[in-house]
């Protein structure tokens, strides 16, 4: 900011060089011719002027502003142009020691001087605002760019326009922020410039504080093509999950995850969630198992939970079995004990299923203990053991959610029961 500011302080230039006094002088003269008539600066003043700047540039400060104070003594006897210019390097110089307030206080006596030319006016007015910003009075800094604008006859620059977006958006007018930055951007590209990443980081803060989310969704996609941050991809996956493309959302995440640009745990559980919901559970487990192999993500019990369910939906019981019994060591309840019974069931090994049924029911904390009621009675049935099988329907019955299964296997394991015993009398 301080650079920036030093460029647009003319009297920046008289402390470069004393021989550029008359450089200045000679364009603020021109300038005159113009508009206003403006006197010129005495001799006598400019020796006085010349001498501050030497001690200052010595590195005596207060002795520059000693001299300064020498002639604001006699500023009475002093024209316009040369009060004006007293005051513009009072300014510089407590700019110079970081006093904003007095820089400010000084420059605006620049300004309140009538026969002064028009580019140190437009200088010192640019200044202000830009102090001003720096202060954080942003009432000011707009009351300030807007005397600038007045009498500026030139187009805005991109950095003016800039300027004026940041300080809208620091006052909460967030439309009047877009529309200078939008120019910005667009001034940039007729000139075959590449936008700058904070132009549109700002356009999509305006965006996203005027609630348009699809326009938030374009500048991500610009920030996408031209900056390509890991961060951005994340976050424009994020973007289109909140406007309901879910489709380009895990396209999103899929391009950063393949380019390295996913690491954060959240955003590995996020992509697999998103392979679950488009129905891609073996992507969702092998990301998951994967990611907990090589420590992207801990082996917590959610996690566990999460790719066991992945190969269970990917019709991969075999695979579940290993992490659902993981999951059981480090749970309190006895939810992943029931998981393992049905994997069990699944794969045909009827004695771990009962064990993992009679763990779950023991342990507690499952949704449907009716099923694990199920489970014993088809474990014993394949068992060939009919009245512990008879025996778990029959308490699978006093609960509603099973009633119905249960009687109907109840029956079928009595039939089965009354033949394998009709068989083994004829043997």
């Amino acid at each position: 900011m301080k650079k920036l500011l030093c460029t647009m302080l003319s009297v920046s230039a008289l402390y470069v060089s004393p021989v550029i006094i008359d450089g200045v002088a000679e364009v603020h003269a021109e300038e005159a011719k113009k508009s206003v008539r403006v006197p010129a600066m005495r001799n006598r003043v400019y020796t006085q002027f010349a001498r501050a700047q030497q001690i200052a540039d010595a590195g005596d400060k207060a002795g520059g502003l000693a001299v300064l104070d020498e002639v604001k003594e006699r500023i009475d006897s002093l024209n316009s142009y040369e009060v004006a210019m007293l005051w513009n390097f009072y300014g510089f110089t407590h700019y110079a020691n970081d006093d904003l307030p007095n820089a400010i206080a000084s420059f605006k006596n620049v300004v309140a001087q009538e026969a002064i030319p028009e580019t140190l006016r437009l200088s010192t007015l640019y200044s202000l605002a830009q102090l001003s910003m720096q202060q954080q009075d942003y009432g000011q800094t707009i009351k300030f760019l807007d005397q600038w604008q007045a009498i500026n006859t030139k187009a805005l620059t991109t950095s003016q326009h800039v300027m004026y977006a940041n300080v809208y958006y620091q006052d909460k007018k967030y439309q009047q922020s877009l529309t200078s930055i939008n120019n910005a951007i667009e001034l940039a590209k007729l000139n075959k410039e590449v936008p700058e990443e904070n132009w549109l980081i700002l356009a999509r803060a305006n965006y996203y504080e005027l609630k348009q989310p699809k326009k938030v969704v374009e500048i991500m996609e610009e920030m996408v093509r031209l900056y390509s941050k890991p961060e951005y991809w994340i976050q424009l996956a994020g973007m289109y999950g909140e406007v309901g493309e879910e489709q380009k959302q895990m396209g999103a995440m899929e391009a950063a995850w393949q380019a390295g640009f996913i690491t954060k745990p959240q955003d590995i559980t996020m992509l697999a969630q998103l392979y679950r919901f488009h129905n891609a559970p073996y992507k969702a487990a092998k990301l998951l198992d994967d990611s907990i192999a090589q420590g992207q993500i801990v082996a917590s019990e959610k996690n566990l939970e999460m790719l066991a369910q992945s190969f269970i939906a990917a019709r991969d019981d075999l695979k579940a079995i290993p992490v659902l019994v993981k999951a059981s060591e480090i749970a309190e309840s006895g939810k992943f004990d029931a998981q393992l019974a049905q994997a069990y069931l699944n794969t045909e090994k009827w004695q771990q299923a009962i064990a993992s049924a009679d763990k779950a029911l023991k342990r507690g904390g499952i949704n449907r203990e009716g099923d694990m009621h199920l489970v014993l009675g088809m474990s014993y049935f394949n068992m060939k053991e009919f009245d512990k099988s008879l025996d778990a329907f029959k308490a699978a019955e006093d609960i509603a959610a099973a009633r119905k299964t249960a009687k109907q296997w109840g029956k079928y394991v009595a039939r089965e029961k009354a033949q394998h015993e009709q068989l083994a009398m004829l043997n």
